[in-house]
């Protein structure tokens, strides 16, 4: 992958909002962020930003990536964009703090291998 390609900046977009999901999460007292509907919102559209970026990864790339969990990253994404309801903040939040850390390690590595 050349650092140019379609690949790499939804790499980078998936990065970018992933640091700034976990900051979120590291920042905020879980008690606090259940009850405040601006924090919810605001880590709801990074984690939805994540999953944008990473349904623009080709097939290709994808497969030669299993260390990232594609098909839920981009799951996760289409509940947030589609299914209000169902959006559980807890997990969400917990997602942030404990799942989305590996994430940034497996794009860091990816990225500074190309």
């Amino acid at each position: 992958m050349k650092p140019g390609t379609r690949d790499a900046a939804n790499l980078h977009d998936m990065l970018e909002a992933a640091r700034e999901a976990y900051d979120l999460a590291c920042s905020t007292q879980a008690d606090t962020f259940l009850r405040d509907r601006v924090l919810q919102r605001a880590l709801e559209r990074m984690l939805e930003l994540v999953g944008a970026s990473a349904r623009r990864v080709t097939v290709k790339f994808q497969a030669s990536h299993p260390e990232i969990e594609w098909r839920g990253i981009i799951g996760q994404r289409n509940i947030l964009a589609h299914e209000y309801g169902r959006i559980k903040h807890a997990l969400l939040f917990q997602t942030a703090k404990e799942n989305v850390p590996g994430l940034i390690s497996a794009l860091e590595k990816i990225l500074e291998d190309k």
